[in-house]
C-alpha cells in the first residue's frame, strides 16, 4: 500500500534540524576564524582568537557526539521518491559516501586540533574554565608544526570543502530537480509532494 501524502515526505526530527543547523554555522564560523588567524602577527587578538578556535573546535566535538548519539538512536527519513526515482547509482553512492566522510571529519578536525595544542605545548582550557587531558602523550613542537598542524588543516579544509558540496547538491535537488529533499532538514520549508 503506498504511503498517505503526509507520510510521503517525512522530515527529520526538530532535535536532528537543530543539530544539523547548529553544527554547520559553527564548523563554517571556527573554519573562517581559522583561516583568518593563520597569517595574523602575534598579538592579544591573535592570542584571543586562538584561545576562540579551540573553544569552538571542542564544542563541535561536543556536538558531533550529540548528533551521532541521535542519528544512532533516530532513524533518518527515507529519501524523497522523486529524488531517489532520479538519482542514477553513482549519485546515491556518493550521497552516502559524503554523508559518512563528514560524519568522521566531524571528530577528526577537532582531534587533531586538540592534538596539536597538546604536542605544542599549548594546554585546553573550555572557555577558560574546563581543564582538558593532553590528547598528545609527549610535548614535540617540531612534529606539532610539521605533522598535526597540516593534517588538522588539510582535513578542515577537506570537511568545508565537501560541506559546501553537500549545500550545492541539496539547492540543486531544491531548485532544478525540485524533488523535496531539502524540505526534509528545513524546519520552514514545506513541500507539496503532489507537484
Amino acid at each position: 500500500m503506498p504511503p498517505s501524502a503526509p507520510d510521503a515526505n517525512p522530515r527529520y526530527t526538530a532535535v536532528a534540524m537543530a543539530l544539523h543547523w547548529l553544527l554547520a554555522l559553527a564548523i563554517f564560523g571556527t573554519f573562517g576564524v581559522g583561516v583568518y588567524m593563520a597569517d595574523l602577527p602575534f598579538s592579544p587578538l591573535r592570542i584571543k582568537l586562538i584561545n576562540w578556535h579551540k573553544w569552538a573546535g571542542l564544542s563541535i566535538l561536543l556536538l558531533s557526539a550529540l548528533r551521532l548519539l541521535w542519528r544512532l538512536a533516530h532513524r533518518p527519513p527515507p529519501l524523497p521518491p522523486a529524488a531517489l526515482a532520479a538519482m542514477p547509482p553513482w549519485q546515491l553512492r556518493a550521497f552516502h559516501a559524503t554523508h559518512h566522510l563528514m560524519y568522521a571529519l566531524f571528530f577528526v578536525v577537532p582531534l587533531l586540533g586538540w592534538a596539536y595544542s597538546s604536542a605544542a605545548g599549548m594546554p585546553l582550557v573550555w572557555f577558560g574554565v574546563l581543564p582538558l587531558p593532553e590528547l598528545w602523550p609527549v610535548e614535540d613542537k617540531d612534529f606539532a608544526k610539521a605533522v598535526l598542524l597540516p593534517l588538522h588543516a588539510a582535513a578542515a579544509f577537506t570537511l568545508v570543502a565537501l560541506a559546501v558540496l553537500h549545500t550545492a547538491a541539496a539547492l540543486k535537488h531544491h531548485f532544478m530537480d525540485r524533488d523535496g529533499l531539502l524540505a526534509r532538514m528545513v524546519p520552514w520549508l514545506h513541500w507539496d509532494s503532489s507537484r
